[in-house]
């Protein structure tokens, strides 16, 4: 399980700025929820300066996410929209103390979420890139130009680097080869050379994953949320894989609490990025008495 710097865990557990700002006149919105991430960004923005008055998030997402959204929220509060759009996801990562490198797209979607909303205040068009390159990653909807911008704004130099902060590559893998050219051509400008990582076990040149592995994952994933419910008197348990569908059983406080949809939205995740592939998380219904439980970072 990745290590979460104290900061993260508090701008997880307590966000700040979160749900609607109903005097915003700047939204930025980037990400989609079939992605397994979405950011709304929204802010107040006072004519005359330009000051950023108030800035407020809605995030679908895993913790980083939110974690990553808090901050940036923060930190741009009394900037003006220049100031703010010299803010840079790396600047989001260092303001949370770091975060884990596979973790690191989330601060790139708050980025440009940023950027979202700083065209939409002026009324200029924002173009995320997405549409404008070829499609690199078919999994994640990425493009050739999100991926060269980013390996050149954050001196990336391998396909796991690329997978970390764009999502680009995570899912079927087939798409690692379209990757390595665009770093040879980003490196070459740069003056270095790049050298292909070489695939270390039958699973890692596939890019899929056994049966028996997937079901380890799977599982895997379970073992490691299921002490932060116990520790609310809740509980998680696997019941059957189908596919895609994954179901479990919420034990305890956990089986109705409010909170529910949250947590599972957690798990699904952390999953989606064990696996490297889309899965659906679905509750077999138990009748154990409601309660409360916490979200699990992702």
């Amino acid at each position: 399980m990745w290590e979460y710097s104290e900061k993260v865990q508090e701008h997880f557990f307590n966000p700040r700025n979160a749900g609607p700002l109903n005097e915003a006149n700047a939204v930025g919105e980037v990400g989609s929820i079939s992605c397994g991430d979405a950011l709304r960004l929204m802010l107040k923005v006072d004519p005359e300066s330009e000051r950023i008055v108030a800035a407020s998030f809605q995030t679908f997402g895993c913790g980083s996410a939110i974690a990553s959204s808090s901050a940036l929220t923060e930190m741009i509060k009394g900037m003006t929209l220049d100031e703010a759009l010299k803010v840079s996801n790396q600047d989001i990562a260092d303001y949370l103390d770091g975060l884990p490198p596979e973790k690191m797209h989330c601060s790139v979607m708050g980025r440009e979420a940023l950027e979202a909303a700083v065209a939409n205040y002026r009324g200029e068009e924002w173009k995320d890139d997405h549409e404008e390159g070829a499609l690199i990653c078919k999994c994640f909807a990425i493009d050739a130009v999100m991926i060269e911008d980013t390996v050149r704004a954050n001196n990336l130099s391998t396909v796991q680097d690329v997978i970390n902060y764009t999502k680009a590559g995570g899912g079927c893998a087939a798409c690692h080869e379209g990757i390595e050219e665009i770093l040879a051509k980003v490196l070459a400008e740069r003056g270095e050379s790049f050298k292909p990582a070489q695939a270390t076990s039958p699973v890692a040149a596939s890019g899929k994953l056994s049966t028996l592995e997937r079901v380890k994952r799977i599982q895997q994933v379970i073992e490691q949320v299921r002490p932060m419910l116990q520790r609310d008197r809740g509980d998680i348990e696997l019941v059957d894989i189908d596919g895609k569908t994954i179901y479990v059983s919420m034990k305890g406080a956990c089986a109705g609490c409010q909170m529910e949809a949250l947590t599972l939205q957690g798990v699904q995740q952390q999953m989606m990025d064990a696996l490297g592939e889309f899965v659906k998380l679905v509750p077999v219904r138990a009748t154990t008495p409601a309660g409360a439980c916490v979200t699990p970072g992702a």
